[in-house]
């Protein structure tokens, strides 16, 4: 095992801080907690709350997902007001110990592709398939938007965003498009391709500026997600980790999600390649099947409300970190 090295902190997102949630969460060992920031902008009282509260209990706050600024990815004449929403953000994360805030940077999430399929056991796997929704044109209230708008969109953004989140100890991470199809009811993905993800990086070259790394996404748009965990790592760009399995049909247009260990990922050697490199922060084993245990039972707590299959997920990670670190040298 590496020497003081005991690598990363699985999480679980959750929708609450009650105590129902936090002692089902510990109970399955997860003390590091991601959630929703809520609306923009936060403030220091706010963050540091949940923080203090969570301490409480010996748990961590360690990422929140920021969202609530259309007008910035849509490159609208109120973008800078917006930004100036996230700055504050990012500054009072800072200040109350926030090590990590999550955002997306869709003009579009097609999940109008996703339907149910049956699965092992007959378990509700989530398939998603471009041919469903590939003629859907723009809603009214998103508009169409090129790939190039998009790109000079999230450079301003990022240019007046990332230099704040370095003054504050905050890393910035972006989540790939998922669904990743090149083009989302109108409008280019620019971060629907591994030659996006490196252009993003290299926008603002700090480690502020990184990414979610998905191991499931890596798949569905064709790549390697061990040779991309070390592109990204090597770079200092992973500043988040999801941990999931997918079976790919077509790169980018046609996949299924499945359990963590019947996909294509080799999901040991992402894991051991996470320990190689010392990766510290949070990984996030997502995006359970639906099972008949959370049919019948869901739990409010936690994402999706499916709390046996993160159960399940969570246990699957664990054993793949403590094999990669048994094996680490």
């Amino acid at each position: 095992m590496t020497t003081g090295y005991t690598g990363p902190n699985l999480t679980l997102s959750v929708t609450d801080l009650e105590e129902s949630t936090l002692r089902r969460l510990q109970q399955i060992g997860v003390n590091h907690i991601t959630m929703s920031g809520g609306p923009i902008p936060w403030t220091e009282k706010d963050v540091a709350e949940r923080v203090e509260r969570l301490g409480k209990r010996g748990m961590k706050l360690s990422n929140m997902m920021i969202s609530g600024f259309p007008n910035a990815i849509y490159g609208r004449p109120d973008r800078d007001r917006d930004i100036e929403k996230v700055i504050k953000s990012i500054k009072a994360a800072g200040k109350a110990g926030l090590p990590v805030v999550e955002y997306n940077f869709y003009a579009h999430r097609i999940i109008e592709g996703y339907t149910e399929v049956p699965g092992r056991g007959g378990a509700g796997y989530t398939d998603f398939d471009n041919d469903r929704v590939k003629d859907l044109g723009p809603l009214p209230e998103e508009g169409a938007h090129s790939l190039d708008a998009m790109w000079a969109n999230v450079t301003y953004f990022l240019k007046a965003v990332i230099p704040v989140a370095v003054a504050s100890g905050v890393r910035m991470a972006l989540h790939p498009n998922d669904p990743p199809p090149p083009i989302s009811r109108g409008s280019g993905q620019i971060m629907g391709s591994l030659e996006g993800w490196k252009r993003l990086v290299n926008i603002v070259d700090s480690p502020a500026n990184g990414m979610t790394f998905d191991c499931g996404v890596t798949r569905e748009i064709g790549e390697d997600p061990v040779s991309v965990c070390k592109y990204l790592g090597g770079l200092d760009r992973i500043n988040h980790v999801h941990f999931r399995n997918v079976r790919t049909k077509i790169p980018r247009l046609k996949y299924t999600e499945v359990y963590l260990d019947e996909g294509e990922v080799d999901m040991l050697a992402v894991m051991k390649e996470l320990v190689r490199q010392k990766y510290p922060r949070l990984v996030y084993p997502e995006h359970p099947p639906a099972i008949d245990a959370d049919r019948e039972h869901p739990f409010k707590g936690v994402s999706s409300g499916r709390y046996t299959g993160f159960a399940y997920t969570v246990a699957y990670a664990r054993a793949t970190l403590q094999a990669a670190l048994a094996t680490a040298r």
